[in-house]
């Protein structure tokens, strides 16, 4: 296994120049540049972070077009996963954007969306998440997450928390960019912090979804 040493930009580039040209030709011309540039790199940082958060799941390159209209057939990111609970857990992406951390709850079934309702409706589990949130956003993180355009069945307007309720997904995430640290070992540290930082938020969720199928 190769030690992390950070991601190269030479792997930004390839982003931009395959969002530019998302073809077969360009793909196989400039695969290795993906493998040891981007694929290679990302491996070697979720290896390095596995023992404090888990083995990560790191997303093949290529995309699913079977049903879809779009068949452009490459990722234009590569994203790696750690799984907490079923739709659940930490996230880490490098793109033509540069790096991405993040984590949630990103998609459950009908039974885990009403438990995570149920969950923020509590007076005190609700106001735990509302409190974590709040904190996370003061340290510069995005809260995001698909969300009804209304109130959710079953709950009145006015609730104290209904626009945590109407989430079906919800998460958090800071975006980087490309710092002069992102191609060195200094990556790994940035990614562990805001993971940890994170680490409340991630709990929280995973007691709450992680309990039903």
């Amino acid at each position: 296994m190769t030690k992390f040493s950070g991601f190269p930009l030479t792997g930004l580039d390839f982003y931009e120049d395959l969002e530019a040209d998302n073809s077969k030709t360009f793909w196989t011309a400039h695969k290795n540049v993906y493998e040891e540039s981007v694929r290679a790199p990302m491996v070697a940082l979720t290896a390095q972070l596995e023992p404090d958060f888990g083995t990560a799941k790191i997303f093949r390159p290529y995309r699913d077009v079977r049903f879809s209209k779009d068949k452009v057939p490459y990722k234009t990111a590569q994203g790696a996963v750690v799984g907490t609970a079923p739709g659940t857990g930490w996230y880490v992406q490098i793109s033509a954007a540069g790096l991405f951390v993040g984590g949630g709850f990103y998609s459950g079934t009908p039974a885990q969306i009403a438990q995570l309702r149920a969950t923020i409706d509590d007076e005190v589990r609700g106001a735990e998440l509302e409190a974590i949130l709040a904190k996370l956003s003061k340290s510069g993180f995005d809260i995001g997450g698909e969300k009804l355009k209304t109130k959710p069945k079953g709950y009145e307007a006015d609730h104290p928390r209904i626009d945590l309720l109407r989430h079906k997904s919800i998460t958090c995430h800071k975006e980087f960019g490309a710092p002069a640290w992102l191609p060195t070992a200094r990556a790994a540290t940035e990614v562990r912090k805001t993971w940890e930082t994170m680490r409340p938020f991630i709990d929280w969720l995973t007691a709450v979804v992680g309990t039903t199928g």
